[in-house]
């Protein structure tokens, strides 16, 4: 909790990430957004049309989470801002933030299509 106030007054919280332990400094991360119900990336089994539409529709209309898979890493993270990467479903990007201490959740700083 003091890590979390101390964030706070350092103004680098919004509150959204309340609880959560982050650690020190943002990392840049490479991926693909999808949801946290194909957290893969595979949306096949889904039979919803393209990758993009599903991502968007199981986070919309499943209240699923947007995620960044890292195929590498062969892991998702969620990703705390959850309006950005609609524009960026199913498509790979560069997200720079911090990993929390549990190396789950991603605090957004920024994302950008990959290059």
């Amino acid at each position: 909790m003091a890590k979390h106030l101390r964030n706070r007054v350092a103004g680098n919280d919004d509150g959204r990430n309340a609880g959560r332990a982050f650690a020190a400094g943002p990392q840049t991360f490479t991926g693909v957004i999808t949801d946290n119900m194909c957290d893969n990336g595979d949306h096949k089994d889904m039979k919803m049309g393209n990758d993009a539409k599903c991502v968007v529709e199981c986070v919309k209309g499943m209240n699923g989470k947007y995620v960044l898979y890292d195929a590498k890493a062969k892991k998702a993270y969620v990703l705390s801002d959850q309006t950005t990467p609609e524009k960026f479903a199913a498509k790979k990007v560069t997200v720079v933030g911090t990993l929390d201490d549990a190396g789950k959740n991603l605090k957004v700083d920024s994302i950008a299509a990959a290059k």
